[in-house]
């Protein structure tokens, strides 16, 4: 299993690359097949907020999927203890929910809908027009806009749920391997899971 410590304007010392190195070597009782694990330190220029001053983000790359967890601390060990508290819940999560979901393709899952937001009319003549990632946006909106892409395959819905838990987010982004269509499942309550489909014309 390799290990990659990192920083983002900061530095790493020896003594805080050895204890990483240390306590990454636990993970494998959680879970079989690592095959890297990349632990990136940030320090941010923050005012008023220690607790915030450093960002520790662990991922795990394997043959399955790919589990990653972050926290902040004062500290960089202090926030690498708090990814790494997150990071096994995640697995232990994800673990559990396989043995709660077995048979989940013979289960209704819930579908939400929401309504769309009224989005409030605003003068031409007192506002500015921005092109952001190729969204027009209009005045000084609150929209901040960060793109990703991603390489992916058609999973199940079984698979998109593990990857969820694994990435530690609340929803996840896939194309269903059944009918093709994008889907997003998310989560709803204690283990209740939804999902939304398009269906393109």
């Amino acid at each position: 299993m390799d290990i990659v410590v990192s920083g983002h304007h900061c530095t790493i010392s020896d003594a805080v690359r050895e204890q990483v190195t240390e306590r990454i070597a636990t993970v494998e009782r959680f879970r079989d097949r690592v095959q890297r694990v990349e632990v990136v330190f940030t320090a941010n220029d923050t005012k008023g907020s220690p607790d915030k001053a450093v960002d520790a983000e662990i991922t795990l790359r394997s043959r399955g999927p790919v589990v990653r967890a972050e926290a902040s601390a004062e500290d960089k060990m202090q926030a690498f203890e708090r990814a790494m508290d997150k990071l096994k819940a995640q697995l232990r999560k994800a673990a559990d929910r396989r043995k709660r979901t077995k048979g989940l393709r013979g289960h209704e899952v819930a579908n939400s809908f929401h309504e769309p937001h009224e989005v409030e009319q605003v003068d031409d003549e007192a506002s500015q027009t921005q092109n952001i990632a190729g969204i027009e946006v209009t005045g000084d909106g609150p929209l901040v806009v960060k793109e990703k892409e991603f390489q992916a395959v058609p999973l199940t819905l079984a698979q998109a749920l593990d990857e969820m838990e694994l990435v530690g987010h609340d929803f996840f982004l896939y194309s269903c391997a059944e009918t093709g269509k994008p889907s997003v499942v998310y989560r709803r309550r204690g283990y209740d899971y939804g999902v939304i489909r398009l269906a393109l014309p």
